[in-house]
């Protein structure tokens, strides 16, 4: 009975072990790596978007500065689009999945 139950054990260990193991394909991490970087920059643009929005509402940004802050955002918007494309990603892969917090990213509607 003791030797089965360090077979087990040991079994469990090399399962447990390989579960752990990161994937060293090259292609693999580099696309994790751009999902990524690119779900930050999403994550600061939304940000940054909400933030321009509440300033805007409080009227404390010049007519110019909306422009510019519009302007900037759309070209953001624009490239994110480019890259995920380049990247074979959608707006779905970089929403991560924080488990029992939700998702990182706010459903946000797309026009």
């Amino acid at each position: 009975m003791g030797q089965d139950r360090n077979s087990a054990v040991c079994g469990d260990q090399r399962n447990a072990t390989h579960r752990l193991r990161i994937g060293t394909d090259p292609e693999s991490v580099e696309k994790g790596l751009v999902t990524l970087v690119l779900t930050l920059v999403e994550l600061l643009r939304q940000l940054m978007e909400r933030q321009a929005l509440r300033r805007v509402e409080q009227d404390s940004l010049t007519d110019d500065q909306i422009e510019k802050i519009g302007s900037t955002l759309m070209a953001l918007d624009t490239r994110m689009a480019e890259l995920r494309d380049h990247f074979g990603l959608t707006v779905e892969d970089l929403n991560l999945d924080l488990g029992p917090l939700g998702p990182l990213l706010p459903q946000e509607p797309r026009s």
